[in-house]
């Protein structure tokens, strides 16, 4: 495998991380006005991902920096493309921060509501353009001869890219919900139960028809592969949360996010960007990647300190592992 084959990889694995994690955050914040029937309700919510929501972000920058280093051509085309919709990512993501920074600065309940609303556009409108952004990149999109994207805004909202945008967005919500009932207790760890068993039958059907779709048009061997395993790992995480192990059905949407990234990455292979009017200007990897030397460096910068950023990650993860109990709260606001 040559370096610029395993930037690739490496860039999907970024996206992996990024999906599983912001995405169980997104879920989250979505889950608010199903799940928050008053304020201490929606301070357990929030506060399951407290510790960790802005960590779990940094994934996407560090996605977006490898594939600015590694594959120059890819991330020109992509982000002048795609301007208006990574650009509403963007400030989605900025007012849903500001939202988890600022609603407790006031205690009218007015205010927290608006933060509140903040919260839940800022989770959902992200998990439906990331799903829409990566099936138009799977299908493929109109470039020139210079690899400049020839198309609008509204050539990226199609059938297909839809179907994926709201493929992520209930995926995400699935996924969300069953993380607060794995750090809940009592009564708000029953409702999400409940709520992800009903959440979890609509994705499957979603997520199973844009699993087809992009098998029967786009699919190879690999992806065919991955995309059983995400499927059987999302009937298992159904299962699961059916029988009250939220912690084994939130493993196995882990399973079913990063198999169905994956899947998508085995899918596009070897382009990194078909175009959809010329097969003769797409972007490969070949194509598309930096310099020998550039990856060169890059791998050992990435063989030292992605460890790191990983176990430190991980040992968050484990000093913060406690549930959320709704008396924790109770007794934060009486003191």
């Amino acid at each position: 495998m040559d370096l610029a084959t395993l930037w690739f990889w490496i860039v999907a694995f970024l996206f992996v991380g990024y999906f599983v994690l912001d995405g169980f955050d997104f879920g989250v914040g979505m889950s608010l006005p199903f799940l928050g029937r008053d304020e201490t309700d929606r301070r357990q919510i929030i506060n399951t991902i407290g510790p960790v929501w802005d960590l779990n972000e940094t994934w996407v920058i560090v996605a977006g920096a490898s594939l600015f280093a590694a594959f120059p051509e890819w991330y020109a085309t992509l982000f002048s493309g795609f301007y208006l919709a990574l650009l509403l990512i963007l400030a989605a993501l900025i007012g849903r921060g500001v939202s988890f920074e600022y609603r407790h600065q006031r205690p009218e309940s007015e205010w927290k509501a608006w933060f509140d609303r903040l919260i839940v556009i800022g989770s959902a409108l992200p998990a439906l353009l990331w799903g829409v952004a990566f099936a138009n990149i799977v299908q493929g999109v109109p470039l020139d001869e210079g690899h400049n994207y020839t198309g609008t805004f509204f050539d990226l909202v199609n059938p297909y890219a839809l179907l994926g945008g709201v493929t992520t967005l209930l995926l995400f919500f699935t996924h969300g919900v069953t993380f607060v009932a794995l750090k809940t207790d009592g009564d708000l760890r029953v409702r999400a139960q409940r709520l992800a068993r009903r959440a979890g039958i609509i994705t499957i059907v979603i997520a199973a028809t844009f699993l087809l779709w992009t098998g029967l048009a786009f699919g190879t061997t690999a992806f065919w592969i991955l995309a059983a395993v995400a499927a059987v790992a999302l009937i298992a995480a159904w299962v699961a949360n059916a029988r009250g192990a939220e912690g084994w059905s939130f493993a196995f949407m882990v399973v079913t996010i990063a198999a169905a990234v994956f899947g998508l990455f085995a899918a596009l292979f070897p382009a990194v960007m078909p175009a959809s009017n010329d097969p003769a200007n797409s972007l490969t990897i070949a194509n598309a990647s930096s310099s020998e030397y550039t990856l060169t460096v890059m791998s050992w910068t990435a063989l030292i300190f992605l460890p790191l950023i990983l176990l430190y990650q991980g040992w968050t993860y484990w000093v913060f592992r406690k549930r959320i109990t709704r008396a924790s709260i109770e007794a934060a606001v009486h003191s």
